[in-house]
């Protein structure tokens, strides 16, 4: 319930929310913060910022502040990875990485939080890239005063599946590159590729075990293959043969070497002759020529999913079609940039 009091009338009370002032290119925030005691110095401040009348708050049993509701909210929302600092301002939260990883949002629940009336969150893009402390995702509740049913609600649906914002961390993988190609093995041209591979790997402080070159032969890639395997390791990159030229034999190989499940083809450019292939649970991701001549490919919106431990199958290759177009700016600004946004 709330009781209106005029300004000069407010002497001597607490304010029940903070008051915001903005001054254009200036400052926004909290001329007065919730709890100030008022006193006769800060009358004229409030009239400046069109706070003629105030409003002492005596809740009823059903209803709550809106920055105990943000702080609700906020307890729902953080999943694993993140942090937040329980001091509402304003009836709004945020939240930050705890750690270097990969922003994972909860797209269906959080529109669904969304959904409940007087509530909102606000987030990066799911699959950001993020250093720790950095924002990722914002809460708050709308109106000062709400009933409490529609906050703990919409508490409830974000704590489904363990929060719906989370940040998972890259996991220290040890990981072959193949490099395929007659004229690599042969000594005809120099390689390219694998500087290029090993720089996209250690940025995610992975550990490349070993090079292996393989001409165009199936039976030397497998073999390829199975050194790695041998190796123990937890994740194989293979440039080259990736195109439908007869003699580029690479997923032929991988089939060879025992993969069940095959996933040739995703829907992103550049990277559209991609291939996702699992060993058991090992995966393999064979990266066409492409990644020789663009700084960022599918295998950029692919590697760090998989990094973290996620199984990337036919969906996935799909679903990344929405944001997938590279437009290939003559000064590349990725990730600054709508490329993979979309996933």
């Amino acid at each position: 319930m709330l009781k209106k009091i005029r300004v000069q009338d407010a002497v001597g009370e607490a304010l029940s929310h903070d008051i915001t002032e903005i001054r254009p290119g200036e400052f926004k925030g909290a001329a007065f913060r919730k709890g100030h005691t008022v006193c006769d110095e800060d009358i004229y401040h409030l009239q400046k910022l069109g706070k003629n009348h105030l409003y002492l708050i005596n809740l009823d049993k059903d209803e709550i502040h809106e920055n105990q509701a943000a702080s609700i909210l906020a307890n729902g929302l953080a999943g694993k990875g993140i942090t937040w600092k329980d001091d509402p301002k304003e009836g709004k939260i945020s939240l930050y990485a705890k750690t270097d990883g990969l922003l994972i949002v909860d797209k269906a629940n959080l529109a669904a939080f969304n959904m409940v009336d007087e509530v909102m969150c606000a987030s990066l893009h799911s699959y950001t890239l993020v250093k720790k402390g950095r924002q990722v995702a914002a809460t708050r509740a709308i109106p000062l005063v709400m009933k409490r049913a529609p906050v703990e609600r919409a508490a409830e649906i974000a704590r489904q599946n363990n929060g719906i914002v989370s940040v998972q961390q890259f996991k220290n993988k040890k990981i072959g590159i193949i490099i395929t190609g007659n004229e690599v093995f042969h000594g005809l041209i120099d390689d390219k590729f694998a500087p290029i591979l090993n720089k996209k790997v250690k940025a995610f402080r992975s550990t490349v075990l070993g090079i292996e070159f393989a001409p165009d032969d199936k039976f030397f890639i497998q073999q390829a293959i199975k050194k790695h395997i041998d190796n123990n390791c937890d994740l194989i990159l293979l440039s080259g043969g990736m195109s439908v030229d007869p003699d580029d034999v690479t997923r032929q190989g991988i089939k060879l070497a025992g993969a069940k499940e095959m996933h040739y083809g995703a829907a992103a450019l550049p990277g559209a002759m991609f291939m996702v292939a699992y060993i058991g649970k090992l995966p393999l991701l064979g990266v066409p020529a492409c990644g020789l001549h663009h700084k960022a490919t599918v295998l950029d919106l692919i590697l760090p999913r998989i990094l973290i431990g996620e199984h990337i199958g036919k969906k996935e290759l799909a679903f990344i079609g929405h944001g997938g177009l590279c437009m290939d700016c003559p000064e590349c600004t990725y990730p600054n940039c709508s490329f993979g946004k979309g996933m």
